[in-house]
């Protein structure tokens, strides 16, 4: 019989998709570990999804594009003594400029966030839900995994990394008891747009955003259910299925046009 407490595990908590998943987990009666860099911000989260529903939650601020960050988180859970059950890796940003007058440490940051910490931190916890046949792992990719964003090629390219590592960890990991979600929402009204330089792109008027509530409910579902894709939107899964027969030249084109 297991001797410790279940913990879900969510990066990028403070704001956005992770905040919202936090608020609905704790909800559902599931401890948490919540990270981002807003130290303040995310203390406060904890303080109050605590009182609010009866349940645990540490706070653990950490930059996770930091490998020291990351090596310090885990750390942490493990001197307390804390299984993580769940794993929901959301943190990541994006950014809109063309490749060769970006920032290369933006460009770096990105890459060291969306890509290895996921990775990361994916590796240093499925070995014990692996090991106790029972464990969840969700990662937040992008409609944007599915084709080349000029504009923001970077950005594109890593989710396009989380989708192939979601779907390829998935079959893995078929009939071991733990499941891989790779969540991929469409235009999100959240703070990503202002992070990313955003300033009212044609897609945002094309596509209308969901809320941050509608994908974690969304993503929540599917992560229970153990849906290895889940693609947020009739409209977004259609453009998906679309993709697939057109040109990528084609697409790039017109993706670029969106973004300008």
């Amino acid at each position: 019989m297991k001797s410790f407490t279940p913990y879900t595990l969510i990066t990028g908590a403070s704001g956005g998709i992770g905040f919202e998943l936090a608020v609905l987990m704790a909800s559902k009666g599931h401890n948490l570990v919540l990270t981002s860099r807003s130290e303040e911000k995310l203390a406060n989260i904890a303080r109050q999804l605590i009182k609010n529903h009866n349940i645990k939650a540490i706070a653990i601020p950490a930059d996770l594009s930091l490998a020291a960050n990351r090596e310090r988180l885990i750390n942490e859970i493990r001197a307390q003594n804390i299984e993580i059950e769940i794993l929901v890796n959301n943190a990541g940003f994006g950014d809109l400029s063309a490749f060769e007058t970006s920032s290369m440490a933006k460009n770096q940051e990105m890459i060291d966030l969306n890509i290895t910490a996921l990775t990361h931190l994916t590796r240093e916890f499925l070995p014990e839900m692996r090991s106790s046949k029972s464990g969840r792992i969700m990662n937040v990719a992008s409609i944007a995994a599915f084709m080349p964003g000029p504009l923001m090629s970077v950005y594109y390219a890593s989710k396009a990394y989380v989708l192939s590592f979601g779907e390829a960890l998935a079959q893995e990991l078929r009939g071991s008891g733990v499941t891989v979600t790779t969540l991929c929402p469409g235009p999100v009204a959240s703070g990503f747009q202002e992070r990313a330089d955003f300033n009212d792109p044609t897609l945002m008027k094309i596509l209308k955003p969901a809320t941050t509530t509608q994908l974690a409910q969304y993503g929540y579902k599917s992560m229970m259910k153990g849906k290895r894709l889940a693609i947020h939107g009739r409209m977004n899964r259609i453009m998906v299925f679309m993709l697939r027969f057109s040109p990528r030249s084609v697409v790039a084109r017109l993706v670029m046009k969106l973004h300008q």
